[in-house]
This record gives C-alpha cells, sequence and structure tokens, in this order.
C-alpha cells in the first residue's frame, strides 16, 4: 500500500439550514485499498459522497488528492482529479444495450461518425479484464440480471482512468449469487490499484472486502477500524452509539480498576454486609439458655417476636396453653 492516501479528508462539515449534516468528519483512502463508510440512517454517509463527488460541497475542511490540497466545488472538478462514483439507482437505460450504456455521452467518434466497432471492441474487453459475464454487449439493460446490471455501471465508471471509485450501496438489491459477483468486481478494483470507498449496510459485505471500516453517527466519526483485528460486535456497537453509553462507560472503568462485578457486591467467598456465618450467634444475641436469647423451656429458639407477638419469646412470661386463644 502507498504511503500517501489518494485522498484525505479533514474537519469536513456541511449544513442545510438549521440540520448538521457533517460535523468535522475525517477520512481517508490509499491506494489498492477498500475502505468501508458504515453507519445508520441519517448518519451522513450518503451526504459525504456527494461532498466527494462535488455534488454538494463543503462548507468547511480540507481535502487532499493524492497528498496536494485541493478544492472540489462541482462533479466536473471530482471527474477531472479522477473520482467515479457510482450511486444507488445505476441510472442505466433500458432500453438501450450493454454498449450504449458504458459510453452514454462519451461515445467514440470517426470522421464524425460514431464508431461502434470500436467502442464494441474495447467494451468487450473492459468486461473481460474485470471478468464480467454477459451474453452479449448488444443485449439490452433491461434483459441483464441485477448483478449484471451493477457490474455494468461499475465498469463504465472506469473508462474515465478514476483512481478513485465511489459505490453507494452496490449490493443493496442483489441476491446471495450475484451479491457475490459484484464483490469480486471489487476485489478486482482493489488488485488494479485503484481506492474503493464502499458504503454499506451489509457488515457481511464489509467483512468480506474491506480493508478497513469508518463509521459515522449523527453526522460525526464514530471510529475508524482495521476490519481484520475488528468484530462485527464492536462496529454495530459504534453505529448504534453503544462504546458510548453509561453502562459500557461504567464497565470501562471497572475493569481499569480491576473490578470485574457489579458495584458493591462481595468477592466469591465474602461474608456480605449484615451476613452471618452458618452457626454464628447474630449480633446482639446470647448464647443458648439465657433470658435474651429467646429460648427457654418450651420457647421457639427464633429471633425476637418470633413464634408469638411482639415481647413474647416462650419464657415464664408467656401465656399458659390454656390462656391462648
Amino acid at each position: 500500500m502507498a504511503d500517501t492516501p489518494v485522498l484525505a479528508m479533514s474537519g469536513i462539515s456541511k449544513r442545510f439550514g438549521a440540520v448538521e449534516a457533517l460535523a468535522d468528519v475525517g477520512l481517508d483512502v490509499y491506494p489498492g485499498e477498500v475502505v468501508a463508510l458504515v453507519g445508520d440512517n441519517g448518519a451522513g454517509k450518503s451526504t459525504l459522497i456527494k461532498v466527494i463527488a462535488g455534488v454538494n460541497p463543503a462548507d468547511s475542511g480540507e481535502i487532499r488528492w493524492q497528498g496536494r490540497p485541493v478544492q472540489i466545488t462541482k462533479p466536473a472538478d471530482a471527474t477531472g482529479l479522477g473520482i467515479a462514483t457510482v450511486y444507488q439507482d445505476l441510472a442505466l437505460c433500458d432500453n438501450l444495450d450493454v454498449v450504449a450504456n458504458l459510453y452514454l455521452g462519451r461515445e467514440l467518434t470517426r470522421s464524425l461518425v460514431i464508431d461502434e466497432i470500436a467502442m464494441e471492441r474495447r467494451a468487450r474487453e473492459l468486461l473481460v479484464s474485470l471478468s464480467v459475464k454477459i451474453p452479449s454487449v448488444r443485449l439490452p439493460a433491461a434483459g441483464l440480471s441485477g448483478g449484471q446490471r451493477q457490474s455494468v455501471a461499475i465498469a463504465r465508471s472506469l473508462l474515465g482512468d478514476p483512481k478513485l471509485v465511489l459505490l453507494d450501496e452496490p449490493t443493496a438489491a442483489l441476491g446471495v449469487a450475484q451479491t457475490a459477483e459484484v464483490l469480486d468486481l471489487i476485489e478486482r478494483l482493489k488488485q488494479r490499484g485503484l481506492g474503493v470507498l464502499l458504503i454499506s449496510h451489509n457488515l457481511a459485505d464489509v467483512k468480506a472486502v474491506a480493508d478497513r471500516v469508518v463509521v459515522l453517527r449523527l453526522g460525526r466519526n464514530a471510529g475508524i477500524f482495521d476490519q481484520r483485528r475488528t468484530s462485527q460486535e464492536e462496529i454495530v456497537q459504534a453505529i448504534t452509539g453503544a462504546l458510548d453509553n453509561a453502562v459500557t462507560r461504567r464497565r470501562a472503568r471497572s475493569a481499569a480498576t480491576g473490578g470485574g462485578g457489579l458495584a458493591g457486591a462481595p468477592e466469591p467467598g465474602a461474608t456480605a454486609t449484615g451476613a452471618t456465618e452458618p452457626g454464628s450467634t447474630p449480633a446482639g444475641s446470647t448464647g443458648p439458655g439465657s433470658p435474651a436469647s429467646g429460648s427457654g423451656p418450651g420457647g421457639t429458639g427464633g429471633p425476637a417476636g418470633t413464634g408469638g407477638p411482639a415481647g413474647t419469646d416462650g419464657g415464664a412470661d408467656s401465656p399458659k396453653p390454656e390462656e391462648r386463644t
């Protein structure tokens, strides 16, 4: 992995009126690395992607591209730097074939005429290099499966020779087999040395392809994790805020001070305050046979007040049997 990130962001903030969508967010992506951007709905993931893509420029913060500061104020700025974005809606035209969808808006021409032969040849070469399996490049997009449509959209993003690819929920509406195809394609992008920023709610997909995981919560950084050294539970805790609640902080303090149990609980084998050892005499009581012990001729031998009304203990002052009612 290169020493300099292809994209480095720090202090990124974005407001929409009174709503603070992003607050002091930081992020970096290295060449040949897949970074997963995760978080609950409303965490700011899509807003951050649009900041990088130039759709919604940041209000403040710094963006560095391959080590140098840059300004991204419109989509053309991002495209010129080498940033390609594949949105969740894919933006494919169902009535056009694969070749036309790949080159839509950037058709190859020869003598002012669209060069269909060159576009078809290059489209086939691109799809083969990415191991995308499509019956024919002349098949309309409407006849493709969900995984094939996603693969075509990702392949189209590579025509501009980007250095960073942004993928917004690429497996959201796919089945198991189609998801596997897209994840394999993401791995191939990584092998080509591209940086990949992947938005996903599926932590199984994240675990399959991501090198690092960036968690956003309420528009702020909630953690950056090395996926190989982090459990799924830790990531979920960061997403939900469980790492920053009173119970978790109390447990962390208890672990730091060497205490593992509940506050005030006795150690194993210890006697709780007010309890007596087996066979011992309760505090304040005297031995057997004494007047205060509650045991005498015919007495019950229990704590004071048991076996009869308060103040009776089965001793000389107890009522005779014939007097009991």
